[in-house]
């Protein structure tokens, strides 16, 4: 049986450097392949008709267009192009904004090292990738929104599950949670992925139509700069 050909990758980053270094992680990969890179949104829409890649990975504070009006773009003119975003902000508002327009993934830089090549084979598998702030943000924007009468799923939440969901919503980290309830990390993060399964937002789309609710909702506005602007990025 013939090897499936390589995912051809579509960089858009403002600096030279950071295009390099990630190229580096992605190339490393046999089933990965960088074949074009912008320095913009704009180029990156247009790098995109030329190139016809599989996967987008785009930084957010982009000159000309920013990495979520790109993503928009390219969800509307392209959808079968997978997207993801990879960025210094460990932000609410921008990882809701970010699925909304279409991103299947939300990395940062500073663990781009360790997470963008799984992230890229998630997002691939039509899975969505969430790093660990995202997870909190889901789950906290979840139980804020149930507030107002959405109701919990079917699925039933075990004892051990609802634990974590409270602490999850006090804001504590999964270190944190680990001690408190003295279990280890990695049961943590099973417990939180068995959450998201039963609050039924493991799914790509169901997640991309619960975000578009949520990019406007209260909790999520806490953004260091208004949502679509062309802020320039320091990393």
């Amino acid at each position: 049986m013939p090897e499936a050909p390589p995912t051809r990758i579509l960089l858009a980053d403002d600096h030279h450097l950071v295009r390099r270094g990630v190229r580096l992680i992605l190339d490393s990969e046999p089933d990965l392949t960088v074949v074009a890179e912008a320095g913009d949104g704009a180029e990156a829409v247009e790098a995109a008709r030329t190139h016809h890649p599989d996967l987008a990975v785009l930084d957010i504070a982009m000159p000309r267009l920013t990495g979520l009006q790109a993503a928009r773009e390219l969800s509307r003119t392209q959808p079968g192009l997978h997207i993801l975003i990879l960025t210094m902000y460990d932000n609410e508002q921008y990882f809701f904004e970010a699925l909304a327009a279409g991103a299947s993934g939300y990395v940062l830089k500073s663990v781009a090292d360790r997470d963008l090549v799984e992230a890229c084979h998630a997002t691939m598998r039509d899975e969505p990738f969430l790093y660990p702030g995202a997870v909190n943000a889901l789950i906290r924007n979840y139980l804020d929104r149930a507030k107002d009468g959405t109701h919990l799923p079917a699925k039933a939440i075990t004892d051990r599950e609802e634990e974590i969901l409270k602490l999850v919503a006090e804001g504590h980290t999964s270190q944190e949670i680990a001690g408190l309830l003295v279990i280890s990390v990695k049961t943590v993060e099973r417990h939180r992925a068995n959450l998201l399964q039963k609050l039924g937002l493991k799914d790509r789309l169901e997640l991309t139509r619960y975000a578009t609710g949520s990019a406007g909702s209260p909790a999520a506005r806490t953004s260091p700069f208004p949502p679509g602007s062309c802020a320039t990025s320091t990393t």
